[in-house]
């Protein structure tokens, strides 16, 4: 069953109405066929407007949508012989964070992304893709692995921040998310990274200091999400639309700080649409990555990430 977020509460009137009428044409002789193609093409004129003009607070809510492929959708669409590698070998494992071997494409390589789970007992066990300090060692590890054996990284990001948890603070979480970011700027293998849902603050660039940053159209990323922004700036989540603005959080927005490098075009009204399609997409632009990457030796790639993230600033967004 399609979820409908607030703003398509139009689209929704009308595919309900479409989905009536399909009904009562299959119940008997009645030949609708005029009024459904009718009612059809508003309802996608409709989408392809309210799409056009998204706010970044609309951008937020769509990022969140519950049908928007999650890693393991990615990881199954894309890799083939997948073979999981858990714990960080430290403390324990951590199901916000999948990892391990497979081959892309014909290429063998490390994927590790973060998970946030389909339905509430797989949220609740991926605990809704926020990482503790275990899954960053743990990406962190399988990073390593990769650079032994001169294999490229993939990262799928998708979270809404590191686990703030006292236990996962006591543990070492700066820490942990640090030496993830040390990790991915120090490797000398291609590391492709690909926003596919949220990018919450540390938790997300803990995964993301990479040669090529990739970001579905309709993605999120920033330093903090909007309603606690709110709640820290005006006391109240109530100005979190406010917050969203000021955040300049879009993919857009990225692009032009140059943050990202890329971003993948989503099916019109959003990927959780039409899962499929924005798969193969990021398979496509992930290729093309790869393609530019694989050439370079390690050295240079090395020094191509660090060079990317020092020229990062303010200046774009006039701070």
């Amino acid at each position: 069953m399609q979820t409908f977020l607030e703003f398509e509460r139009p689209i929704a009137e009308l595919e309900s109405k479409i989905e009536e009428l399909r009904h009562l044409s299959d119940a008997g002789d009645i030949n609708i066929a005029d009024e459904v193609g009718k009612l059809q093409t508003e309802a996608d004129r409709l989408l392809q407007q309210a799409y056009a003009n998204l706010t970044p607070w609309q951008k937020v809510q769509v990022a969140r949508h519950p049908g928007r492929p999650h890693c393991s959708a990615y990881i199954e669409g894309l890799i083939e012989d997948f073979t999981p590698l858990a714990g960080d070998r430290v403390f324990a494992e951590d199901a916000a964070v999948m990892g391990g071997l497979g081959r892309f494409r014909g290429y063998s390589c490390v994927v590790i992304g973060t998970e946030k789970g389909s339905d509430t007992s797989s949220r609740v066990a991926h605990n809704f893709g926020m990482a503790r300090p275990e899954g960053y060692r743990k990406a962190q590890r399988l990073m390593h692995l990769a650079s032994r054996f001169h294999l490229p990284v993939i990262t799928l990001v998708d979270t809404t921040g590191a686990y703030p948890g006292v236990g996962a603070e006591e543990r070492g979480q700066a820490e942990a998310i640090a030496r993830s970011i040390e990790t991915c700027l120090s490797l000398e293998v291609p590391l492709i990274s690909v926003v596919i849902g949220e990018g919450g603050s540390g938790g997300a660039i803990a995964l993301a200091a990479a040669n090529m940053v990739l970001m579905l159209e309709h993605s999120i990323y920033s330093v903090i999400a909007p309603e606690a922004c709110s709640s820290i700036l005006w006391r109240s989540v109530d100005q979190a639309q406010d917050a969203a603005e000021a955040l300049r959080l879009t993919a857009r927005d990225m692009l032009t700080f140059g943050v990202i490098d890329q971003i993948v075009v989503e099916p019109m009204g959003g990927a959780h649409r039409n899962p499929a399609t924005t798969i193969d997409a990021v398979g496509d632009a992930i290729e093309l990555a790869l393609a530019d990457l694989r050439p370079l030796d390690g050295a240079m790639l090395r020094a191509q990430r660090r060079e990317k993230f020092m020229k990062i600033d303010g200046s774009a967004a006039g701070l």
